[in-house]
């Protein structure tokens, strides 16, 4: 079941993505905040592209555990780039509710992906390995979680007088909320992993999100 499930909805994830984020850098027309919106879709679907082919190849031929290091190394790429994604997301509040100058903000948001990137290529991850420690995923985590914390609080003060994000905050608290027991229990319940398809499933609102509000954008603009 699962051989089949994973490709059926990862595929079209994969393309959709990537699409919505081509379409939305094409039409943003100089907007900022809809080109790193087009930008951050297109490196959350190349992203999980790396750790996602390989996952679904491994499903569909030998199984997960025959590929260490392609799928190790596809979770760490994929593990950089969510943190760019969100760090692109921040971004995108600063603009969109124009607090450029907000330099303390900004200086711990950046703190905080730097410190995760940083974390995530240190060797005692283990990537390439089936043994990668339960301890090391958890510390690499922490600076990510504070990070999605406060990206989470920062939406949700500017969700009542913004129609077309109130539910940002939602979006990326769920994105958590099914991410963390991936990251502490999928190791001794695989079936935990499932959640990862939820997790997705938020993503993409994030993504439709900033779509559907560019194209309300854009029919303004031609009236």
């Amino acid at each position: 079941m699962q051989k089949i499930m994973e490709p059926v909805f990862e595929i079209p994830y994969l393309i959709g993505v990537v699409t919505i984020g081509l379409i939305m850098l094409r039409k943003s027309n100089g907007v900022r905040q809809y080109t790193l919106y087009g930008i951050m879709a297109v490196i959350l679907g190349c992203g999980d592209a790396f750790h996602l082919i390989p996952r679904m190849y491994s499903l569909l031929t030998d199984g997960l555990e025959n590929h260490p290091a392609s799928l190790g190394f596809g979770k760490m790429v994929t593990s950089i780039t969510m943190t760019v994604f969100y760090v692109l997301l921040f971004h995108i509040f600063l603009l969109r509710y124009g607090k450029k100058k907000n330099t303390i903000l900004t200086a711990g948001a950046y703190t905080l992906a730097a410190v995760r990137i940083l974390l995530c290529l240190l060797p005692q991850n283990n990537w390439l390995e089936n043994d990668s420690p339960l301890e090391w995923g958890i510390y690499r985590n922490i600076p990510f979680i504070i990070l999605g914390i406060l990206i989470i609080i920062l939406f949700f003060k500017e969700s009542k007088t913004d129609k077309a994000f109130r539910f940002m905050w939602l979006a990326v608290a769920l994105s958590f909320l099914f991410y963390i027991p991936v990251v502490l229990w999928a190791d001794k319940i695989p079936v935990i992993g499932m959640l990862m398809l939820p997790k997705t499933c938020a993503y993409v609102w994030i993504v439709l999100m900033g779509y559907n509000d560019l194209k309300r954008y854009n029919k303004r603009e031609l009236r």
